[in-house]
C-alpha cells in the first residue's frame, strides 16, 4: 500500500538562461491534503520569478521539516543506457550525477547551458549525447522526446541538462529523508518525501486551464494528478510499471517517468 502523503508538488522545469536568472517557464504548484493546487510564488525580491537556485533551495527546506511530499518534476533524471556504454560509466546513478556535474556544471551562478555545449564552460566535449538516443520510458510515452534533442520545439534537453546538477543538490542536502524514484527502489517507503519524473503532456488535456498560462497549466496538472493518484491508491500501480526483469533493470538506470504503464 502507498505510504500517505499529505502534500504533492508540480513543476514546471526550464533550462534557459543561468541558475539565478528569473524565469517565467519556472512555475511550481502545491495540493495540501484534499484543497486544489495553488501556486506557490517565490519570496519577495526584485526577481519576479523563481530561478532554479530558488526552487532547489525551497525543496530542500519544504522536504527536510515538513510532512512528506509527493514531487513530480518535469525534465528527465537520467540518460539511455547507450551513454552509459559509450563512457564506461558505472551502472550507478549518484555516479552519474557526479560525473555529469563535473562535465556540465549547470549549477554554477553565470553558467548558461548553451555555455557548456559551446565549449566556453564545463567539458561537453566528453559526455556528449545523440539525439537519436532515446530512453525506454520514452518510447513508451510516445511523444516524448530524447533528453538529448536540443533547439526543437518541446524539447527536455535544455531543462534536463540544466536539472540534473540540482536533483544531486537535492540528494547531498537531504539524505535519507527523501526517496529518488525508481534510483532508490520502486516502492515508496514510509514517511519520507518521494521525487519523480513526469511528464505533463500525459494530463495536461484533462483539466481545462482556466486562465493558466501553459507553464502554469503543466505544474497544475502534476500537481493535481500526483495528489489523486495518491488519494485514490492508483499510485500503487504506477509506481511499479508492468516491465520485464531485463526493462526494470534498465529503468533503474534509465529512469522511469511517473505515469507512463
Amino acid at each position: 500500500m502507498t505510504p500517505d502523503f499529505p502534500r504533492a508538488i508540480g513543476i514546471d522545469y526550464s533550462g534557459a538562461q543561468t541558475p539565478t536568472s528569473s524565469l517565467p517557464g519556472l512555475r511550481m504548484y502545491l495540493a495540501e491534503g484534499d484543497a486544489p493546487p495553488v501556486e506557490i510564488l517565490p519570496p519577495p525580491s526584485p526577481r519576479k520569478y523563481w530561478t532554479r537556485r530558488g526552487i532547489a533551495e525551497w525543496l530542500v527546506a519544504q522536504l527536510r521539516d515538513g510532512p512528506p511530499a509527493l514531487v513530480g518534476i518535469d525534465h528527465g533524471f537520467s540518460f539511455p543506457l547507450k551513454y552509459f556504454q559509450k563512457y564506461k560509466l558505472p551502472l550507478d546513478w549518484p555516479a552519474f550525477l557526479d560525473d555529469f556535474q563535473r562535465h556540465w556544471p549547470t549549477d554554477q551562478d553565470h553558467t548558461y547551458v548553451d555555455f557548456v555545449r559551446d565549449g566556453i564552460d564545463g567539458n561537453s566535449a566528453a559526455r556528449m549525447g545523440y539525439r537519436r538516443w532515446r530512453r525506454l520510458c520514452e518510447v513508451r510515452a510516445g511523444a516524448a522526446k530524447s533528453v538529448f534533442h536540443f533547439d526543437v520545439q518541446g524539447s527536455v534537453a535544455k531543462s534536463t541538462h540544466s536539472g540534473l546538477p540540482w536533483l544531486r543538490y537535492l540528494r547531498q542536502q537531504l539524505g535519507p529523508r527523501v526517496h529518488f524514484w525508481p534510483f532508490d527502489g520502486w516502492d515508496a517507503p514510509e514517511g519520507r518525501s518521494l521525487v519523480a519524473e513526469v511528464y505533463p503532456s500525459l494530463w495536461r488535456a484533462a483539466l481545462p486551464p482556466e486562465g493558466r498560462t501553459p507553464d502554469q497549466q503543466d505544474a497544475y496538472v502534476v500537481a493535481a494528478w500526483l495528489q489523486a493518484a495518491a488519494r485514490s491508491q492508483v499510485l500503487d500501480t504506477y509506481l511499479n510499471p508492468a516491465l520485464t526483469e531485463r526493462e526494470r533493470t534498465v529503468a533503474a538506470i534509465e529512469g522511469w517517468i511517473l505515469g507512463v504503464p
